[in-house]
Parts: structure tokens; C-alpha cells; sequence
């Protein structure tokens, strides 16, 4: 794979993450530094290990997976895109003095915003591929797009969380329509 291809990547795989980081920076009061880049390397491990696992399916369940993907992205990312916006609605202008997001759902939307890395780990197991610096790439990337979503998000103010949200739904819908009705070749961009 080309280091622009790795690079381009590495980079739509964090676009989702960074969406969703922007969402929850808004949502905290004054997350810092420190928090960002936990969240980021939480986003970033799991962005980093689903390519890997991806990968490891391999040919066997390539079918079966890429036929629900869409599909089960769809349903977490609409989700999570409505609590947001629920969320980003319901608060007050004084955001609650807690600075961290309850690692449940922390881990629930690094989980959702990563089965598209998922994927694209099995489409990779069909090329010639160093699967540990995709993974490492796509790990490192997710996790500086998220510290810096977080931190942007609670610059921009709380209502950012309604448009992370709608980025949310947003990508969700776009990922059913593209698997729908407008499916795309990765080997174009090796």
C-alpha cells in the first residue's frame, strides 16, 4: 500500500471518531488536556485492534460481515447521533461540572464509529498489506483527530454536541447509502 493510500486511510477511518469526539467534548465541562488524550487513546486502541481483527476473518466472513455492516453502523451511529442531539437539547447553558464521560459510553461509540475499520480490515486480508502499520496508522490518526475534537467541542460551546450528533445520523445514513446503492472498489486507492 502506498503511503498516500495509508495516509488517506488512516484518515477517513478517524472522520467518524472525530465527529463523534466533537460531540463529547461539547458535552463536558472543561475536559483538558489530560482527558482528551484519554479518550483519544481509547478511540485510537479500538480504532487501532478492529482492522486487525478485520483482517483475521479474512475471506471466510467477508460476506457475511459486508452484508450487515451497513447495516449495524446504521443503528449505533443513528443512535448515538439521537442521544447526542437529545443530549445537546435537554442541557442547560451551565454544562455539569464533571469532566469525564462515563467510559460505557465512551467505549460504546469508539465501538460504533469503528466497525467501518472493521471492514475495511477484511477488504485489506485480499491485498498485499502490512496489517500492523494500517492498524498502527489508523490508531494514531483516530486518536489525534479525537484529543483534538474533544478539545475543539468544548471551544465551539455544548450545542456543537446537537451537531455531532446530526454528523452522526449524517454518517450513519451515508454508510447504508453508499453499501445501498453506490458501493465502492478500496482497490482504487491501493
Amino acid at each position: 500500500m502506498r503511503p498516500a493510500a495509508l495516509a488517506f486511510l488512516a484518515l477517513a477511518m478517524s472522520t467518524d471518531a472525530f465527529a463523534a469526539a466533537i460531540g463529547k467534548g461539547a458535552g463536558t465541562a472543561r475536559p483538558g488536556l489530560s482527558n482528551a488524550l484519554r479518550t483519544g487513546l481509547l478511540f485510537g486502541t479500538i480504532e487501532g485492534i478492529t482492522p486487525i481483527i478485520g483482517w483475521g476473518l479474512g475471506m471466510a466472513a467477508a460476506q457475511m460481515i459486508a452484508q450487515w455492516d451497513h447495516w449495524i453502523a446504521f443503528v449505533l451511529l443513528t443512535g448515538l447521533g439521537a442521544h447526542m442531539i437529545y443530549a445537546g437539547m435537554t442541557q442547560n447553558d451551565d454544562p455539569s461540572p464533571s469532566s469525564r464521560q462515563p467510559l460505557g459510553m465512551l467505549m460504546l461509540t469508539a465501538l460504533a464509529t469503528s466497525i467501518d475499520a472493521l471492514v475495511i480490515g477484511i477488504s485489506l486480508a485480499f491485498f498485499d498489506v502490512n496489517i500492523t502499520l494500517a492498524a498502527l496508522a489508523i490508531g494514531v490518526t483516530t486518536m489525534v483527530m479525537v484529543t483534538t475534537g474533544m478539545m475543539l467541542g468544548n471551544v465551539v460551546g455544548q450545542r456543537a454536541e446537537i451537531a455531532g450528533g446530526v454528523l452522526l445520523m449524517a454518517l450513519g445514513s451515508a454508510i447504508l447509502y453508499e453499501h445501498l446503492y453506490a458501493p465502492m472498489s478500496l482497490q482504487a486507492f491501493l
